[in-house]
């Protein structure tokens, strides 16, 4: 019976594993809400656009133009930016649990993400990722989306790792699939608890993970 081999990279999705979803379709009908917005017609005009924004082919700016802006309103760029910057919050206990199978396992964590430019920044600044994620596989920085095979392929060759000694953590399941496909191991994160036990299942654990010692009486 073969050994598994052991785990050298840890492929992460950004959105929904280790931060909140930064412009997903619960915060457009938040922004629509507060800005007073036809909701409607910006998910509408937001469809139109959002590949192309996603892969740096179109400037937040030019996003906006586009999707919001291209009537008179009664806010201003600046507050709109501010409140779709605030919509990205920081999912703690997976950020700490990344942290610490990093520096206890030795790992490579690279990112393999599916984000604007602007916004993507906005997030690995604020939230401090280059701490300890050493490659960033962008859609806005490879022009490659999820689901392609190819982003894949792409994080694989600058991982240089054998898929076969990897993990993809996503919280799309078709992704996980696709990684799947060219050989990777993946686990599709639902939450900290059942993500942190699949992980260990794997060999990836973190230090209390161990069972605690039964004192004798």
């Amino acid at each position: 019976m073969r050994t598994p081999r052991r785990i050298k990279t840890l492929f992460v999705d950004i959105g929904g594993v280790l931060l909140t979803n930064g412009w997903d379709h619960p915060a457009r009908r938040r922004a629509a809400r507060h800005f007073q917005l036809d909701a409607a017609e910006m998910e509408a005009r937001h469809h139109l656009s959002f590949e192309t924004f996603e892969i740096g082919r179109l400037t937040l700016d030019a996003y906006l133009n586009r999707v919001v802006f291209h009537q008179p309103r009664q806010f201003t760029r600046a507050q709109f930016r501010h409140f779709l910057f605030a919509q990205s919050q920081p999912l703690s206990d997976m950020l700490a649990l990344v942290r610490a199978l990093k520096v206890r396992h030795g790992l490579k964590v690279v990112v393999v993400s599916n984000e604007a430019r602007e916004l993507n920044a906005h997030r690995i600044r604020t939230f401090k990722l280059t701490d300890f994620v050493d490659v960033f596989v962008s859609s806005c920085f490879v022009q490659l989306r999820k689901p392609d095979p190819a982003i894949f392929r792409l994080a694989l060759d600058l991982a240089q790792t054998p898929a076969s000694e990897t993990i993809y953590l996503e919280n799309t399941a078709l992704f996980v699939d696709v990684a799947a496909g060219l050989g990777m191991r993946g686990i599709v994160h639902a939450d900290y608890a059942s993500t942190r036990v699949q992980l260990a299942a794997l060999g990836l654990r973190v230090d209390d993970d161990r069972e605690p010692t039964r004192k004798h009486r």
